[in-house]
């Protein structure tokens, strides 16, 4: 009986390892190519995160050296961010009075700028007026070393496109009106912008999101809760071999600290997703507020699976982009 129970109890482990290795990304194909990074915020004067809420105005909190005139989602940045070595770089949309659309992320202008109300209370005139280093101070108000450099800097859409970076947008949709995703749809059309074949994405705001997808069936848009529920749903398919509904065609987001838990991971994993029509996006994390926390300095590139060839979540391309190619 004991010898019984005994070969029972290595048959089940032997079964496990097998089932295991059937799954792992062992026997998959390598992946070709390189890991590729997201500029998220293109690239911004560096700030204080601690107890920051997604709609957190941020220019108060920009770091004592932040005196460099350079200033996020400008033409300026979106250079800065590609030079250093983003492979897409992320732009916030909005729209204007009068029916244009500029890059900006946030909901009151005298957050950073020397206006106020939203981007949709102004006309295109009267937003590139605004200063954009107006109201960024390392010192809780006491000096503004910013102040006059960013007149005149606020972008369009068409900016970004004629930025010359050679390089796919994803751009995000802060509101929830689905017409923002008619229009910027609008304008990537009248510039002869494909965005399938340029390898655009569009995330954000579920509402803008969901249209963006009715509009072009196939394109690359999600929401960082779908990304979240794909990976989740996959920790427990994944083992059987499955590829849940949730991940079809979508967008699966895994953090850092939990690529051990993903099966077949990396290139299991990549082989599904990319069967189904699927985008994997690796980040540092999430926070208190459910938003993605990218890769903010380059010791967080020894935690990725050598194997790994799928895209990054960067918040600090300047950092990351250099150190990664290094």
């Amino acid at each position: 009986m004991k010898k019984l129970l005994l070969w029972a109890f290595g048959g089940f482990w032997l079964l496990i390892i097998g089932f295991y290795l059937f799954h792992s990304s062992i026997w998959a194909p390598a992946r070709g190519g390189t890991v590729k990074m997201i500029a998220n915020g293109n690239i911004y004067q560096p700030y204080d995160r601690t107890g920051l809420g997604p709609d957190d105005c941020t220019a108060t909190r920009i770091g004592a050296k932040a005196t460099k005139p350079i200033f996020q989602n400008t033409v300026h940045a979106i250079r800065a961010a590609s030079e250093a070595q983003a492979d897409m770089v992320e732009v916030d949309v909005a729209p204007t009075k009068g029916g244009k659309m500029v890059l900006f992320g946030d909901q009151d202008l005298s957050c950073r700028t020397d206006g106020k109300g939203t981007t949709g209370d102004l006309t295109l005139e009267e937003l590139q007026k605004l200063d954009l280093g107006y109201g960024l101070t390392p010192d809780d108000g006491k000096s503004f070393p910013l102040r006059g450099e960013g007149v005149g800097k606020m972008a369009t859409v068409e900016d970004a496109l004629g930025s010359e970076t050679k390089k796919p947008f994803m751009f995000h949709f802060r509101s929830d009106d689905p017409k923002e995703a008619d229009q910027l749809l609008a304008i990537l059309k009248a510039q002869g912008r494909n965005p399938v074949t340029e390898g655009d994405g569009f995330y954000g705001n579920p509402v803008p999101v969901k249209r963006m997808r009715a509009l072009v069936p196939g394109i690359w848009a999600w929401t960082a809760a779908e990304g979240l529920a794909c990976a989740s749903d996959y920790r427990l398919a994944g083992w059987i071999g499955s590829l849940p509904e949730s991940c079809k065609g979508g967008t699966m987001i895994v953090s850092l600290d939990q690529q051990w838990r993903i099966a077949g991971w990396p290139n299991r994993t990549a082989e599904r997703m990319e069967e189904h029509g699927g985008h994997i996006i690796l980040a540092a994390g999430q926070d208190e507020h459910g938003e993605l926390v990218g890769l903010r300095n380059w010791k967080q590139l020894e935690s990725i699976n050598g194997s790994y060839k799928g895209w990054l979540w960067v918040d600090d391309i300047a950092t990351v982009g250099p150190a990664l190619v290094r």
